[in-house]
């Protein structure tokens, strides 16, 4: 993928990655809670998948304010997608 000027630094070059493996298709802290999700993101910094901000916890946002980690992906089925949450900053792939 080519640098684009009018992304942010962290995904002009950006590179799409899911490096935790998950047995199954859910929020990892809704799961502990007992909640509901709406859809999953997964965090590029470290792999865990999270719910998204239209979710009652929206842990992946928390999550991403609490380490630093600044990108996620959808961890939704035929989509191809980062947000950086840092720079409010939207990339397709």
């Amino acid at each position: 993928m080519a640098p684009k000027k009018n992304r942010c630094e962290h995904l002009r070059t950006f590179e799409p990655k899911n490096r935790k493996i998950t047995k199954a298709y859910e929020c990892e802290e809704c799961v502990k809670t007992g909640d509901s999700w709406v859809h999953l993101r997964t965090c590029q910094d470290c792999g865990i998948t999270l719910c998204c901000d239209s979710s009652p916890n929206r842990h992946a946002s928390k999550h991403g304010a609490d380490y630093g980690h600044a990108v996620i992906t959808s961890a939704e089925p035929n989509e191809g997608w980062a947000w950086c949450y840092e720079h409010n900053t939207f990339l397709r792939f």
